[in-house]
């Protein structure tokens, strides 16, 4: 089945199988910030934007994003990069693996509240696991990048 998908600000025509998840069509395109880790909704790691909010992509199947923006983490580089060096001086990005998903939801919670509490933090990182760390180098990070301190 030939569908056009908006990719980070791009129109992309691409065959799908018609119950391909849309994980899997980010993956086949090579946005490989956007990772595989259980299937099941359970770990946040296929984290993407739709629309500008965040879905878990394993679930989502690939048909529906047609006529909706898709934002991949490649799509948000520079953002991404700040946010990279927030976590990381905090000693957030042990295995990374889990980072990616991480951080598409934290950039969305930066557009969606002005002045975020950590309950916000926690809820937007609800469903986000990270089987390295205890959340607390994470909560750091995110913090010190909603703040915009200097890294």
């Amino acid at each position: 089945m030939e569908v056009t998908l908006t990719i980070n600000d791009k129109k992309i025509n691409v065959d799908i199988a018609q119950d391909e998840a849309l994980l899997a069509t980010l993956r086949n395109l090579g946005y490989y910030s956007v990772r595989c880790g259980c299937e099941t909704t359970n770990c946040g790691l296929c984290t993407v934007w739709l629309d500008g909010k965040t879905i878990l992509s394993c679930a989502y199947p690939t048909f529906r994003a047609v006529g909706h923006s898709i934002t991949t983490l490649e799509g948000l580089a520079d953002e991404a990069a700040y946010l990279g060096e927030c976590l990381a001086s905090e000693g957030a990005d042990q295995c990374g693996y889990c980072t990616t998903g991480m951080m598409m939801s934290a950039m969305a919670l930066k557009r969606e509240k002005e002045h975020p509490t950590d309950e916000d933090i926690k809820a937007f990182l609800k469903g986000n696991l990270c089987r390295c760390t205890g959340y607390e180098s994470q909560l750091r990070g995110i913090r010190k990048y909603l703040r915009g301190d200097e890294v």
